[in-house]
């Protein structure tokens, strides 16, 4: 049987150099080649989604790869396509680079100049290694054939505005549809899940901040599985070890999750850290949950001028969740959307705290009673996101704009009648 060879090469001299000995090799057939890691990780998933049998043997990363640097492309493919076998050709034929490259989750390493010899041997063994993976796993149960799961991200405008519960209902809401479901608390110092669930726990994501290859045993001995089925990794019990999660090691985490679950939420918490920033970029949907009073959506328009000024996510790209809703409030959805420039979710979450205080108080917020207008309301804003079964694409993946935006203004108008009118006093104070 030949062995499938899927270049990954960003230089147009390399891509005919590297083709022209693959095709020479015996038993080899090279595959058309891809220009950069996006091209890599989307052909990848696509073959996944048919049979893993269809997925390359081997895939040869170059090391001028990009936009994603090679060593980060080699660990996302050896994170979500762990049958496929990766080389890594670089100029850098060095010790601590090779280390590196193993690390990740290369199979091998092959120096430049290119000689036939060494390519040959090196894809040879690569290719033999990826066969047996394959036996070994049989059918491919254990190999994820999507492409990737969903990653949302809920954060506070400021602190108190209900962003841990949004995130634990989203959650619930996924698991409960029948969709593979890991909750992180990304709120690094001051996560609080554990409580709202009553739960006691001994790992968290601190555990796994300096571990550089998350396999999914080391994965699965991390997370705690509450008895609704959801997995959650969460913030360590004393806040300074927060300090050892780092943006990398965030990059690593949320990554690993994609890679073994449908749905991933992350409670990103009300304080910007270098975690959560990772976590908000790296998002299919990124919200960001406010209450209708001036400080919050002050604050909310703060953080979103902030996470542009950054690089981390623009304004259009950013979900706004509106929190203890009423109608006769003098701040609508339609407002908070023009301040912030952001999209508003169409699914309003009323304010009714009284339903919530008793399964808050006890930690129980997973057996709040079904009728509750807050937990329809937050699952029903699942099911606007996709993360319900039967929902999907519900809101563009990395926009996060809840289609039908349009309506969804509309919408409040038809639903609550008149509002009261806002000053333009107070306008101009929520604006500042």
């Amino acid at each position: 049987m030949p062995t499938r060879i899927l270049p990954a090469v960003g230089d147009a001299d390399a891509v005919r150099s590297l083709t022209t000995l693959l095709s020479q090799l015996p038993d080899a057939e090279p595959v058309a080649p891809v220009t950069d890691s996006t091209q890599l990780v989307d052909t990848l998933a696509r073959l996944a989604a048919e049979s893993v049998d269809e997925l390359p043997e081997v895939v040869v990363v170059h090391e001028r790869i990009g936009p994603v640097p090679a060593l980060e492309l080699i660990r996302e493919v050896a994170l979500r396509f762990p049958a496929v076998g990766v080389v890594l050709v670089t100029s850098d034929a060095s010790p601590g680079l090779f280390q590196a490259a193993m690390d990740h989750g290369a199979r091998g390493l092959v120096a430049l100049p290119l000689h036939y010899e060494e390519l040959a041997s090196r894809v040879n063994a690569v290719a033999q290694w990826s066969v047996g993976v394959r036996r070994h796993l049989g059918a491919g149960g254990d190999v994820f054939a999507g492409t990737g799961g969903t990653v949302v991200t809920v954060s506070g405008a400021k602190g108190g505005v209900g962003a841990t519960l949004t995130a634990i209902q989203l959650a619930l809401a996924a698991q409960a549809s029948g969709r593979s479901t890991a909750l992180l608390d990304m709120d690094l110092q001051t996560g609080d899940i554990a409580s709202y669930l009553d739960i006691q726990f001994r790992r968290s994501v601190a555990d796994l901040a300096a571990i550089t290859d998350i396999s999914p045993r080391v994965l699965a001995d991390a997370v705690f599985r509450h008895d609704t089925g959801v997995a959650l990794l969460l913030a360590p019990g004393d806040g300074e070890r927060g300090e050892e999660v780092t943006d990398r090691a965030a990059r690593h985490i949320v990554g690993a999750l994609r890679s073994r679950y449908e749905v991933v939420v992350v409670d990103c918490g009300a304080q910007l850290s270098g975690a959560s920033a990772a976590a908000v970029e790296m998002a299919d949907t990124a919200l960001l949950v406010t209450t209708p009073d001036v400080l919050a959506v002050r604050g909310a328009k703060r953080a979103v001028r902030m996470w542009d000024r950054l690089q981390i996510r623009k304004a259009e790209e950013t979900t706004i969740v509106v929190n203890r809703h009423t109608r006769s409030a003098e701040i609508q959805p339609a407002l908070v959307q023009r301040i912030t420039g952001t999209a508003v979710a169409a699914t309003a979450v009323p304010a009714n705290y009284k339903e919530l205080q008793g399964a808050v108080d006890a930690g129980r917020v997973h057996e709040l009673d079904a009728k509750s207008s807050v937990k329809q309301a937050l699952w029903a804003l699942a099911g606007e996101l996709g993360l319900v079964k039967g929902t999907e694409g519900a809101v563009q993946r990395r926009g996060g704009r809840a289609r039908g935006g349009e309506r969804a203004r509309g919408g409040e108008r038809a639903r609550g009648g008149e509002r009261p009118a806002v000053t333009f006093r107070r306008r101009k104070e929520i604006g500042r």
